[in-house]
C-alpha cells in the first residue's frame, strides 16, 4: 500500500438501512477484525447485502502519491491524458475525518463527507494513520 492509500479492504456487506431518507443508505460492512458504517448515495451507487465492496481511504487522487494542492480545496478537474485513482472506482467522495476515539485495542474513525457520514471501527495498527485531516473515499464492488 503507498503512503497515500490509508486503507485498502474488500469488505462484505451485511446490512443496509434505506429506511430515513430517499436517496441515502446506511451500509455496514465487515471483514475480518474491521467494521463500517458508511452512508450513501444509493442511487449512484446501488448495493444489495452480501455484496462485496472495496473501500479504499486515500490522502489524493494523484497516481503517483503526489500530494494535492493545499490551497485547491478537494476535487479539480484533471489534466488531459492524467490519470486518476478515481477512475478505477465507481463511487467517489471527498471529506474531513472529524473524531478519531482510542481505547483498548480498536480504533474508532469518523469521517464526514459532505454530511454522508463514516464510521470505521479495527484495531490500532490498522487505523492509526487515518489520524490525519482530508481525505477521499472510493468504492467499488
Amino acid at each position: 500500500m503507498s503512503d497515500s492509500l490509508l486503507l485498502d479492504e474488500t469488505f462484505r456487506l451485511t446490512d443496509i438501512n434505506s429506511a430515513k431518507y430517499d436517496r441515502v443508505s446506511r451500509i455496514f460492512g465487515t471483514r475480518d477484525d474491521l467494521s463500517f458504517h458508511l452512508d450513501i448515495n444509493h442511487e449512484l451507487f446501488p448495493c444489495a447485502i452480501d455484496d462485496n465492496v472495496q473501500l479504499v481511504l486515500a490522502t489524493t487522487l494523484n497516481l503517483d502519491g503526489r500530494k494535492d494542492d493545499e490551497g485547491a480545496g478537494g476535487w479539480k478537474e484533471p489534466v488531459d491524458g492524467e490519470g486518476s485513482l478515481a477512475d478505477g472506482f465507481d463511487y467517489v467522495c471527498y471529506g474531513k475525518v472529524y473524531r478519531f476515539e482510542e481505547g483498548g485495542e480498536n480504533i474508532k474513525v469518523f469521517a464526514s463527507f459532505g454530511g454522508l457520514l463514516l464510521y470505521v471501527e479495527g484495531p490500532h495498527k490498522r487505523l492509526s494513520n487515518l489520524r490525519i485531516d482530508n481525505v477521499y473515499i472510493l468504492l467499488k464492488k
